[in-house]
């Protein structure tokens, strides 16, 4: 079993995919590096590049360490911290990169659970069939949409 699934004891994830961050991302965070070598250099140019490299595997590690995870198993879908049982999910819908910016725009409703990343364009849209609950969808960004769709009918029967 995988660390931090303790929701259930016999689920293993059919799809599970950490939100990580994009490369370009890594690579802009770098510029820590630079940024600290001219804070530090009338001091040493040793403990402004030691800072930098420091600050910038601190960062980096911090992006990972808060990269939510989606995932599918045998009884609902996690994404993040939230948790939903199939019997409560509608459908799952592929959402491209093309129509994602009117999904997290103009056509996002506000009682949506988003779990959004801005370096993954891509998502899928969960819709809740819960009475009970007023959050009509979710929102999450996944790299591969039609992946979780097709696993998702696969889990679920649907």
């Amino acid at each position: 079993m995988l660390p931090g699934y303790t929701w259930c004891n016999s689920c293993v994830p059919a799809y599970s995919e950490r939100l990580s961050p994009a490369w370009w991302l890594i690579l802009a965070v770098s510029l820590v590096v630079p940024t600290s070598v001219l804070i530090f250099l009338p001091l040493s140019l040793v403990v402004g590049v030691l800072t930098g490299v420091v600050l910038w595997v601190g960062m980096i590690a911090f992006l990972w360490w808060s990269s939510p995870t989606v995932s599918l198993s045998n009884s609902g879908f996690r994404a993040g911290r939230a948790w939903v049982e199939w019997e409560h999910v509608r459908d799952i819908v592929s959402v491209d990169a093309g129509s994602a910016r009117a999904e997290k725009g103009v056509n996002l409703d506000a009682r949506a659970w988003l779990v959004l990343r801005p370096w993954i364009t891509p998502a899928v849209k969960v819709i809740i069939n819960d009475p009970a609950d007023p959050t009509p969808y979710w929102l999450v960004s996944t790299r591969r949409p039609d992946e979780v769709v097709s696993t998702w009918k696969r889990v679920s029967g649907s």
